[in-house]
């Protein structure tokens, strides 16, 4: 028996055996080549079973890029918010700051030539302190330079210049004050170089960079306010398309809704409405910041510079004898400017009692230096010296100060109110980036659900 086995297991198979393994064998391949034919294709594609699973697959593809895209668009404001917040405003009020803190600092030093000899110490220091805050302002830029991408080679060339230019102008600064103490009448020649410097180099470099960084934080105010279109013409694609499927279902199948379908149309509108309100009112917190805290704050920065400008007109007039009438005509086209800017601010935006006080006392400067050039006619040069310099409520000097102390808290109070805008505008976009992405796989799973039962007919 176990002989007639082994015989049998060594016997070759038979014809028909192998031609049974041989066309078994082929069975998967011949299927799957009968299933890629393209006639068969193209049958399968027109059938109702090929319809639905088309239309299945695009209208879960439309949701899941309206969430994501909507999702992408949101990070991104949101992230150009916080640069903002953090690094292009502060760099622009830094900016701000410089080009101030420069202007006060060429004041401060003519009003200390005026007594002569030894200058007062609360000038001095007025000086001295102007010079470090725009040497601390120069320190704090270039932090923000290296992680703001709005910030250009340009501006640092900028910042350049004025780190290698202030140095300069503080040692002619010195150089002019040492010999006005021994009484030397270079020491005027050296304050009036000194000023020309700030006025012809330092102070258009400042000015420059100024402009530069308050356009980038107006380039991402209006990029801002801006409709995220992407974000709201996908949703409504795919609600369209939804709305469409719907139809087209109710019409070949006889069922009026499909709960899946109406499921994802309702996740469609739901993100879409939330993407237009949550965008509008982050927009119009940023409309109200540039209305109520970028534009006015840009008004009451020119003013204080204006005030500076004038006053270091007004001071080295006396300084230099002048008789040209040259640094007259300098204090009087910036007093006319800075009296359109005060007169002209609005009275329904924030810092407007700040404003009025700066008008109050533009006026009584007006007036102090009136008497000034009166008591100069008359050749009593330490009366006009008195008037412009002296301590008295009624005198240039106090009314400066006024003038500049409100235009500074005023300046305080509009950065205050844009800050707390741009804060608004980037909490009013919270949630919306993880919802959108939430309610686009809900949408596309709601699709898939109202659908299968229609394909599970044709099984």
């Amino acid at each position: 028996m176990a002989r007639t086995e082994q015989l049998a297991a060594a016997r070759p198979p038979s014809v028909g055996a192998e031609s049974a393994r041989r066309h078994f064998a082929g069975l998967p391949a011949a299927m799957v080549r009968e299933h890629l034919d393209p006639a068969n294709l193209r049958s399968f594609a027109q059938s109702s079973p090929g319809r639905l699973i088309a239309l299945g697959l695009l209208l879960i593809g439309l949701c899941l890029a309206a969430g994501t895209v909507t999702a992408i668009t949101v990070s991104d404001r949101q992230q150009a918010l916080d640069v903002m917040l953090d690094d292009t405003e502060p760099d622009a009020h830094s900016a701000h700051r410089l080009y101030t803190t420069l202007s006060i600092a060429d004041a401060a030093a003519s009003t200390a030539f005026i007594a002569g000899g030894l200058e007062p110490e609360a000038v001095r220091d007025r000086y001295t302190q102007a010079v470090g805050e725009a040497a601390a302002e120069l320190i704090t830029q270039s932090g923000h330079a290296t992680q703001d991408p709005s910030d250009t080679s340009a501006d640092a060339r900028l910042r350049t210049g004025i780190a290698t230019s202030l140095p300069v102008y503080t040692g002619l600064i010195e150089t002019a004050r040492t010999n006005n103490r021994i009484g030397n009448p270079v020491g005027a020649a050296y304050l009036s170089e000194a000023s020309n410097q700030m006025q012809t180099t330092l102070l258009p470099m400042a000015e420059e960079l100024q402009d530069h960084r308050s356009a980038a934080v107006d380039s991402a105010q209006r990029h801002h306010i801006r409709p995220p279109w992407p974000a709201i013409v996908l949703p409504i694609l795919a609600l369209a398309v939804l709305v469409w499927a719907q139809v087209e279902l109710a019409r070949r199948w006889r069922r009026t809704f499909n709960a899946g379908l109406l499921l994802a149309s309702a996740a469609m509108l739901i993100l879409l409405g939330w993407t237009v309100i949550a965008g509008s009112v982050s927009a119009a917190a940023m409309i109200q910041g540039r209305d109520e805290g970028a534009v006015p704050a840009s008004r009451l920065t020119e003013s204080r510079i204006l005030t500076q400008q004038a006053r270091s007109a007004e001071t080295l007039k006396l300084v230099r004898r002048d008789a040209t009438g040259d640094y007259d005509r300098t204090y009087d086209t910036g007093i006319v400017r800075l009296g359109e800017l005060l007169g002209g601010y609005p009275g329904d935006v924030p810092a407007a009692d700040d404003a009025a006080n700066a008008r109050a006392a533009l006026d009584r400067w007006r007036a102090a230096h009136l008497r000034m050039n009166e008591t100069l006619a008359r050749g009593d040069f330490q009366g006009a010296a008195a008037v412009a310099t002296g301590p008295g409520s009624a005198d240039a000097a106090a009314q400066v100060d006024v003038l500049d102390r409100a235009l500074d808290e005023g300046i305080t109070e509009t950065r205050n109110t844009l800050r707390g805008n741009i804060s608004q505008a980037t909490g009013g976009l919270d949630f919306l980036a993880p919802g959108a992405l939430i309610l686009g796989i809900l949408a596309a799973g709601y699709v898939g659900l109202g659908l299968w039962p229609r394909l599970r007919e044709y099984r």
